[in-house]
């Protein structure tokens, strides 16, 4: 693999993306609405939104994969025809394109929120956990609307161009050093606060990393699949949580100690992946 077009490759992800390709010797063409700056490893830079065919079929021009990571990535960022239409066409287009041009293996960005509990109006309730994949969908939101009709066209275009795409269902990202220390903060005072995502995270360079992995490893074929760390962010245990907040939903297996309630043992069987930069909370003082 020479190189790989990344869209979003402004964003958080998109730059660690970049990064990791960048030490796999691989080239990287961006495409995003804004420049990333030149400290990123991008020698390729096509600005735009990933829904216009023309500058993606340019963009893809010499790439041999494709990591599609452009999105408006909450309900609340964009009137909900946006962020629903924005999404969902601009993964039509990218997919669809690559396909079109023989390319035969590309990862895109589906969320945890899929499931339909992070932005749920009224609020929604797991029917088991932990969750896995064949966990029903309860979407509500246009948000979470647009990563199931994005995890639908990477089922349709492994059928029509016979390609390889994987569905990464990504949780919440950060940093060691800014979000995911922040996010815990809020969790220690307000573990209601991360009721509806049930506290999972994934740290940047990790999820750049299961980017990586689900571009090289997996076998052929759609595969939709749940990375997260192994532990929450929360410091209190997993099933004094779920106790407070999920008292009558059924446990189908212990969760001991800081379990993450999310099934991700295809992340290890599928992908080869293991989180390695994880969240160590400081002991408090007594």
């Amino acid at each position: 693999m020479r190189r790989v077009l990344v869209t979003g490759v402004s964003g958080r992800l998109g730059r660690a993306v970049a990064r990791v390709l960048a030490a796999e010797g691989v080239a990287v063409t961006g495409l995003d609405r804004v420049a990333p700056g030149t400290e990123l490893p991008v020698d390729r830079m096509h600005l735009g939104p990933a829904a216009d065919p023309a500058l993606v079929a340019r963009a893809l021009d010499g790439a041999d994969a494709v990591i599609h990571l452009a999105a408006i990535p909450a309900p609340m960022l964009a009137p909900p025809e946006r962020v629903f239409g924005d999404n969902a066409v601009g993964t039509f287009v990218v997919l669809d394109a690559a396909g079109r041009v023989g390319i035969r293996r590309a990862v895109i960005a589906s969320s945890q929120s899929v499931l339909g509990f992070a932005f749920a109006e009224p609020p929604a309730m797991p029917l088991y956990l932990p969750i896995d994949a064949a966990h029903p969908l309860q979407v509500t939101d246009p948000y979470a609307l647009s990563k199931q009709a994005d995890e639908a066209t990477a089922r349709m275009v492994v059928r029509r161009y016979g390609m390889t795409v994987t569905a990464l269902r990504l949780p919440f990202l950060g940093g060691l050093a800014d979000r995911l220390t922040e996010q815990a903060a809020l969790y220690r005072s307000e573990p209601a606060a991360g009721a509806r995502t049930l506290w999972a995270y994934l740290e940047d360079r990790d999820a750049a990393r299961a980017a990586w992995c689900a571009l090289v490893n997996p076998p052929a074929g759609c595969h939709v699949i749940a990375v997260a760390a192994p532990e929450t962010l929360a410091a209190r245990d997993t099933e004094d949580l779920l106790e407070e907040f999920f008292p009558g939903t059924p446990r189908r297996v212990p969760m001991p100690g800081r379990t993450v309630p999310w099934d991700v043992s295809a992340s290890a069987d599928v992908l080869q992946f293991q989180p390695e930069h994880l969240y160590r909370h400081h002991e408090e003082a007594s």
